[in-house]
């Protein structure tokens, strides 16, 4: 089934749509687009109505400023009568997953279950300095100019051996970015803590990481599931940042027996 373009909060978000069923909401990473989840949208969508958004700045949605918890608001108007409902499963990778997060503390009773794939509720020190050189060379050098770090923080360095075009694939995933949503979101991700609110989740929870994902390292993936209330934990080995793109018949046996 092809999915079908679909709009929310009054034209400013742009997804894609298909499969009938339950909604099933898919929020990317801030290195990937929402093609990242083509691998195992044919599973999803036999079960699922799966609607695939795109982040502010990417793919004709609206840029907006940075600030997780302002993410979190904006991408919570697709919760409507007209929209998605109340039981909607969210999976967030990455800041889409950080993201989610944000929903789920701001917005949670208009939602269901929630799946975490390579997710960091707040970055150390170190992780916050790459976010504001990726920022930096965008507005400095403009959007491709960050191709060989995404690769590099994307995929591990077996994958990147193995599949010489990762860099030129990044470059072209970025190209559809408005350079002003890549900035603001890396901002918001050095900015963003939701750690010490992490107990106040209330949904049933499955954090999902790769064992080899350099962006949001296994730590910081276990400690969702430590402080989030009742989080159950599946680590995939030898996988990096994007589990549905580079193991995607893994990361659906990591999720099958939560979404059922």
């Amino acid at each position: 089934m092809k999915p079908k373009p679909v709009i929310f909060a009054a034209g400013r978000l742009t997804a894609v749509q298909a499969g009938s069923g339950p909604d099933l909401l898919v929020i990317h990473s801030l290195l990937a687009d929402r093609t990242a989840f083509d691998p195992v949208l044919p599973w999803l969508t036999q079960r699922f109505r799966v609607t695939l958004l795109n982040l502010p700045g990417f793919h004709g949605s609206a840029c907006i400023p940075a600030g997780i918890e302002g993410y979190a608001d904006h991408l919570a108007q697709v919760f409507t009568p007209q929209g998605l409902s109340e039981q909607t499963v969210v999976v967030g990778n990455g800041f889409g997953g950080t993201v989610a997060v944000a929903m789920a503390l701001r917005h949670g009773d208009k939602f269901g279950k929630l799946i975490l794939s390579d997710v960091a509720a707040g970055f150390p020190p170190e992780g916050r300095k790459a976010f504001e050189v990726m920022a930096a060379k965008v507005e400095n050098e403009g959007i491709g100019s960050v191709a060989t770090i995404s690769a590099n923080r994307v995929f591990h360095e077996a994958y990147l051996s193995a599949h010489p075009g990762a860099v030129d694939e990044r470059r072209r995933v970025l190209l559809g970015i408005d350079p002003q949503g890549f900035i603001a979101a890396c901002r918001s991700l050095m900015t963003a803590d939701l750690t010490p609110q992490l107990g106040a989740i209330s949904k049933p929870t499955r954090v999902v990481c790769g064992e080899l994902d350099a962006a949001t390292p296994p730590s910081l993936c276990r400690l969702l599931a430590e402080k989030i209330p009742g989080a159950s934990y599946r680590e995939l080995p030898g996988c990096g940042h994007c589990p549905p793109l580079e193991q995607p018949e893994a990361f659906i046996r990591a999720i099958e027996d939560f979404l059922t």
